[in-house]
């Protein structure tokens, strides 16, 4: 038994019928690799690692009118049919048909009643392929502690040994379930030590609110500033619909471009993404005079808490500044932004957010999340920021699925109400891919955006290799990057925890379309 932090908790409040906080990803397998490879073979192969997948294993304990934090509990029910499904794809089973079929499963919500979490094993992909559509509620996991899970799962040949890893097996039939007076009880006692935890806050945070207005008096900050935000069609009230999209491009430009002009790999993602979204939005008649301000979740994970399961993420705000022709003075701009926003993220404190969070009672954030898409709010108001983007590192080396060997991986995250849009980025042998996921109607034409992809990399390669010099105004910024799984880290050998996008036939369409 288990209680949830303050964060994991926000992620249960901040769903709503039209909001679904879950995590997903659509992975692409070449069967061809395994000895035996089929529905049975990867049932079998997640019954046996079972062990290593707390968030597969445990289902929420509610504390009564919520009054405090929920807890895990090992369910004692568990049935592995429910969360493991077949299904198949029509033909011809490509990119788009494989976009569609992840939309249908991201537009609907996880039964709280079972543990947060669902796999399809979906057949029908062209050339013979198997994708393993995944999602998991985000109150069980962030982007680092969910590659935990993926290292449970993925092998770095077809045919490993015996895993290692220590076996540690709750019997969810011993498990006590806490009644209703023994919940209000321990709430009651947690509740009471909250007073002290919410003047040692108000400390922390009144000296970080002095260190931020110092560091923006002392020079002009290029961070992204929340509630400076242009108002976009992507920020209204969102449906329980959902558009899915992916795009593929070379590892070698992004780096190309990177040695270029002395940037980070993360910044020149996020050039491309921002010219990707120029593209987009003025083919809709409505780009923006200022920088979009994109919300960067960033892991504050220790070493020690690496296998934790749960959220421990921060966020950081960075300018994209689609108003600029010049994709150059895009990226320096970006660059500037992102330094600054890590400073300023340095200033406040990367476990503030988690600070507070742990004081605010459950009920009152979820009437508030009700009121805010109830009352159609983020309709009426500026928005906080426009999109979220997000990144977590994969390895440069090939892993296997119950020997399938992994050709394609698109990560996925949340979107809310005032922030419509929501783009993940991975690594993965030589490919980055990027997973976009939207509201349906308010991006009913998400495969466009992701088309530009290609494009807005390839203007920044042509540049490179003409060796444009960086603008004298932003050739002295230092070269320093934001700070956890905000920073794609495609050099390091890493355990195989996090996979990344390929292509399905090892050479990747520019983009495919969306659902």
């Amino acid at each position: 038994m288990q209680r949830l932090s303050g964060l994991d908790t926000a992620f249960l409040a901040l769903e709503t019928a039209n909001a679904h906080m879950h995590v997903m990803s659509a992975a692409v397998v070449d069967p061809a690799t395994a000895e035996d490879f089929s529905f049975e073979r990867v049932q079998d192969l997640l019954r046996e690692r079972m062990h290593l997948l707390p968030p597969f294993r445990r289902r929420l304990v509610t504390v009564p009118f919520d009054l405090h934090y929920p807890l895990w509990i090992e369910d004692p029910d568990f049935d592995l049919d429910f969360h493991f499904r077949h299904a198949a794809l029509p033909a011809p089973g490509g990119p788009a048909e494989l976009a569609a079929f992840t939309a249908d499963v991201a537009a609907r919500s996880l039964d709280r009643r079972r543990p947060l979490w669902e796999m399809f094993y979906v057949e029908g992909v062209e050339g013979g392929r198997v994708a393993l559509i995944t999602k998991v509620h985000h109150a069980a996991i962030d982007g680092m502690s969910g590659t935990e899970l993926i290292a449970a799962l993925y092998d770095l040949e077809p045919s490993p040994g015996p895993r290692l890893d220590v076996e540690v097996v709750v019997d969810p039939k011993r498990e006590h379930v806490p009644n209703d007076a023994e919940l209000i009880a321990h709430a009651a006692a947690s509740i009471a030590r909250q007073p002290v935890l919410i003047a040692k806050n108000m400390r922390k945070t009144a000296r970080s609110v002095v260190r931020v207005v110092q560091r923006v008096r002392g020079s002009q900050t290029n961070a992204g500033v929340p509630l400076t935000a242009p108002r976009i069609t992507l920020n209204g009230s969102i449906t329980p619909h959902r558009k899915v999209a992916f795009a593929d491009v070379s590892l070698d430009d992004i780096k190309t471009v990177k040695n270029a002009f002395g940037v980070k790999v993360n910044d020149v993602v996020l050039a491309v993404a921002t010219g990707a979204l120029r593209a987009y939005l003025a083919e809709r008649d409505e780009l923006p005079d200022r920088p979009l301000v994109a919300t960067i979740p960033t892991s504050v994970r220790t070493e020690e808490q690496k296998s934790d399961m749960g959220n421990r993420v921060s966020a950081m705000f960075a300018n994209l500044p689609v108003e600029l022709d010049d994709p150059l003075e895009r990226l320096h701009m970006i660059h500037s932004s992102t330094i600054d926003a890590k400073e300023i993220h340095e200033d406040i404190g990367g476990d503030t957010l988690q600070d507070w969070a742990e004081v605010v009672a459950p009920a009152l954030f979820t009437r508030a999340m009700k009121a805010y898409t109830g009352l159609r709010l983020a309709d009426r108001f500026r928005p906080l920021h426009n999109l979220v983007v997000s990144n977590v590192p994969g390895p440069p080396f090939p892993i296997y699925f119950a020997g399938a060997r992994l050709e394609a991986f698109y990560p996925l995250g949340p979107i809310f109400d005032g922030a419509a849009l929501n783009l993940t980025v991975i690594s993965y042998l030589d490919s980055v891919g990027f997973g976009f996921l939207a509201c349906r109607e308010l991006a009913p034409d998400l495969d466009r955006l992701a088309a530009f992809v290609a494009d807005a990399l390839e203007e920044l390669v042509k540049l490179a290799e003409i060796g444009t010099t960086p603008p004298a105004a932003v050739s002295d910024i230092r070269d320093v990057a934001p700070a956890g799984d905000s920073v794609l880290d495609l050099t390091r050998e890493r355990h195989p925890a996090a996979p990344g996008a390929a292509g399905f036939d090892r050479v990747a369409p520019r983009a495919a379309p969306t659902a």
